[in-house]
């Protein structure tokens, strides 16, 4: 298929003005239609606060796209989102998700975990609804075959080989040679699949993998242990992958230890490049890398955003929060691009964007390749650079100079 190249903001400008006035037929919706998005996060339990906030990014951008005038290929109709809460489980996402579809939904954005999202998957691939992930890393999610899953982020391979060949990049700059490092993980799909990528490419690049720990994200309140066991082969560095509450407590349980090591580098760790981690951290901290997908720093669109986000909710707009409204500007584009709010058209026309001006720091469109994968997402790397989370490598995105090693 021919991909006809769309701008988020263009497609967004262009509804301004847009006057709703006719009524449609069939299965296409019309300015007295409502066209329901459902939106599955963990709004509730140990998660509730990063769902929260992805839950205020997707209705930050029904607010922006129908203030500018809704879908005008379907005569100005109009978005609702609805809201499912997975309570971080996989099985209440999976029944939720079915519940927002049995309501109307003709289109799923989520999850946040991976294993919540492979539930989600299949019931949209059973009822032939599109899902637009937001934030859910496992390669498996996308490996099954499914025809109406799509992904914005870099799945877990790219994650992990990304940051190994970016950790060699950046030692290489900054003239140091990185031999061994320990990595600590949450158990599951999210963190074991980056684990495993990181593991092939950075032992392909000569760097030894000399100690995996593990933890369970189930009441763990103290990291001591992890740590001082990453710290039983003197790795040059440690390397991360876990939840911001998880990797919070690792961040001081090294702190604490003031290991001889060269950084804490994390790999789609869901704290290093939280805006509140700073504070949260204190001097623990200052100086930790952190490759993940980000919101785009240098972006005036993608600032304006957040901007607004945080005066409407009084909270900083993370990645994962821009991820979601995103996700929603994906199916609006879909419904736009498709004219029509059949759920099946509406998959074949996401499948065919080419959404230019993407909020997130990658080069390229946001196009989907066979698997649903956005083929042009990639990781950056952040750095806590006095209080402040800083883009610090590759340099094309760089809002301050690389600290490296980083005095841990």
């Amino acid at each position: 298929m021919t991909k006809r190249i769309l701008s988020a903001a263009a497609i967004v400008v262009a509804m301004f003005g847009v006057t709703a006035c006719s009524t449609g037929g069939g299965d296409t919706a019309s300015a007295a239609d409502t066209i329901m998005i459902g939106s599955v996060h963990p709004l509730s339990g140990g998660l509730a606060g990063v769902g929260g906030l992805m839950n205020d990014g997707a209705k930050l951008a029904i607010e922006d796209i129908n203030a500018a005038g809704g879908i005008e290929s379907l005569d100005g109709a109009l978005l609702e989102l609805i809201d499912g809460d997975s309570q971080g489980s996989a099985e209440t996402g999976q029944s939720e998700a079915q519940r927002l579809i049995s309501a109307g939904a003709v289109a799923l954005v989520g999850t946040y975990q991976s294993d919540v999202t492979q539930n989600v998957a299949s019931v949209a691939e059973r009822a032939k609804v599109p899902l637009v992930i937001d934030v859910a890393v496992d390669d498996k999610i996308l490996s099954q075959g499914y025809q109406y899953s799509f992904r914005i982020q870099p799945d877990a391979s790219s994650m992990g080989q990304s940051g190994a060949n970016e950790l060699v990049a950046m030692a290489a700059a900054s003239d140091l040679t990185i031999n061994t490092v320990s990595y600590i993980h949450i158990e599951g799909a999210f963190g074991g699949s980056v684990f495993e990528a990181f593991k092939a490419e950075a032992e392909g690049l000569g760097i030894t993998v000399a100690k995996e720990v593990t933890y369970s994200g189930t009441n763990f309140s103290d990291a001591t242990t992890q740590v001082a066991d990453a710290l039983t082969v003197n790795p040059d560095v440690i390397v991360v992958t876990g939840y911001f509450p998880d990797n919070l407590l690792v961040a001081q349980a090294v702190k604490a230890m003031s290991p001889d090591i060269k950084a804490v580098y994390g790999i789609a760790s869901g704290a290093f490049d939280d805006s509140s981690f700073p504070t949260s951290a204190g001097e623990a901290a200052s100086g930790i890398l952190s490759a993940n997908y980000h919101y785009s720093a240098t972006s005036d669109r993608a600032a304006d955003i957040r901007t607004r986000f945080e005066a409407k909710y009084g909270k900083a707009m993370e990645t994962s929060a821009m991820l979601s409204y995103q996700a929603v500007e994906v199916i609006a584009a879909g419904l736009e691009e498709g004219a029509s709010a059949d759920p099946v058209e509406l998959r074949d026309a996401i499948s065919g964007l080419s959404l230019e001006d993407p909020l997130l720091a990658f080069k390229g469109p946001i196009e989907f390749d066979e698997r649903g994968q956005n083929k042009n997402a990639s990781v950056i790397v952040m750095q806590v650079q006095d209080g402040v989370i800083q883009q610090v490598y590759p340099i094309d995105f760089a809002t301050a100079d690389l600290v490296f090693p980083t005095g841990q």
